[in-house]
């Protein structure tokens, strides 16, 4: 009875539940160790990611014949000179464009109220089933508004602790660069040579989805970037250099990124002129379809092999536990995570299959 799957998964079952509650009752412990965690969390993570973006200088670097530890330096050189460039020419126009937006904010609240009076004027004309089912959509806006705005203070909390941890993310990033080669035979050579096999398998599974999901969507986000900063200046919209800011640092939300993007801009075309507004619209459009139809093909391929809707589910509900970090955070973590279970499946798979082997 004892040896049957059944009896031995309640057995399982019965040990997690255990384990969960046993650790409940020490949370006066884990919780200061969850905060040592939470605040070295966040620079590994900036350095992580900036790691994946840097790799490919260094392998290219390398081809050169350039030592790593000199290969890391020259990267240095080059993200200084990309924050100098920041410094100097974008954050000035940046700047001034913000000011400006924040100088006509009254006059743009008032265009609102103007819109909203027009709409209240000729509701009588509109069908009563079209009134109720905007009031539904407004109602339900109104919640997601809300919830929108306590993500949006999330996130200003989560940009402030990154502000304050930054200055570790340089020693995080210079170590990753410098020793990555040598992060992989540390922590096998603890085990066994079949299970040494096995482990860096696992761990070159997991850099390579993470490298090419984040490689990918950074050359996205900046490819979309300049397309509608450019597309911005043609139609004439105001601002056009921090919407397509936005656009770009929004575009590493995967599917709800871009589109969430455009309701800032097209608002602000409207108010401008409803001819602009509707011309930002369309270059909304273009360039969403000229990603999803050339360039993510060609960029992402198949990094993940991941349903859309799979991924929009994950999001929200990442989103929903961890607040707008949750977004960003939601795709490489399901990365890992299924590279990982695939990993081991397959081990399983072999095992059984080696089993059934010496069996015969």
């Amino acid at each position: 009875m004892t040896q049957t799957k059944v009896f031995r998964f309640l057995v399982y079952t019965l040990l997690i539940l255990a384990i969960l509650y046993f650790l409940s009752l020490i949370d006066f412990i884990l919780q200061p160790i969850g905060t040592v965690i939470t605040s070295i969390a966040l620079p590994i993570i900036g350095a992580g990611f900036l790691f994946y973006v840097t790799e490919p200088l260094i392998r290219l670097f390398e081809r050169f014949n350039i030592k790593r530890i000199f290969a890391v330096i020259l990267v240095f050189v080059v993200i200084m000179l990309v924050v100098a460039f920041s410094v100097y020419f974008l954050i000035p126009m940046v700047q001034e464009q913000l000011n400006r937006l924040s100088d006509n904010a009254p006059a743009f609240r008032s265009w609102l109220e103007e819109a909203l009076r027009w709409v209240e004027t000729n509701q009588q004309y509109i069908p009563d089933e079209f009134n109720t089912s905007v009031d539904d959509i407004i109602d339900q806006l109104s919640g997601y508004a809300q919830e929108a705005v306590g993500s949006i203070f999330n996130a200003i909390g989560a940009i402030f602790n990154f502000v304050v941890s930054f200055v570790l993310i340089p020693f995080f990033l210079f170590f990753m660069l410098k020793d990555s080669k040598k992060f992989i035979p540390f922590v096998t050579q603890f085990f066994s040579p079949k299970k040494k096999d096995s482990l860096e398998r696992l761990f070159a599974s997991i850099n390579n989805s993470l490298g090419s999901f984040i490689q990918g969507q950074m050359i996205i986000s900046f490819s979309v970037g300049t397309m509608l900063l450019i597309g911005y200046l043609i139609v004439g919209l105001e601002y056009a250099l921090i919407l397509a800011i936005f656009a770009l640092f929004m575009n590493v939300i995967p599917y709800l990124g871009p589109w969430l993007s455009a309701i800032p801009a097209v608002l602000i075309g409207f108010f401008q002129d409803p001819m602009t507004g509707v011309w930002t619209a369309v270059v909304m459009i273009v360039v969403q379809q000229i990603e999803g139809n050339l360039i993510e093909p060609n960029v992402m391929g198949k990094v993940l092999n991941v349903h859309p809707l799979t991924v929009v589910v994950i999001m929200i509900a990442a989103g929903a536990t961890i607040g707008f970090i949750g977004f960003i955070l939601a795709v490489p973590m399901y990365a890992v995570t299924k590279a990982t279970v695939t990993h081991f499946y397959h081990e399983y798979l072999n095992h059984k299959k080696t089993s059934e082997q010496y069996l015969i």
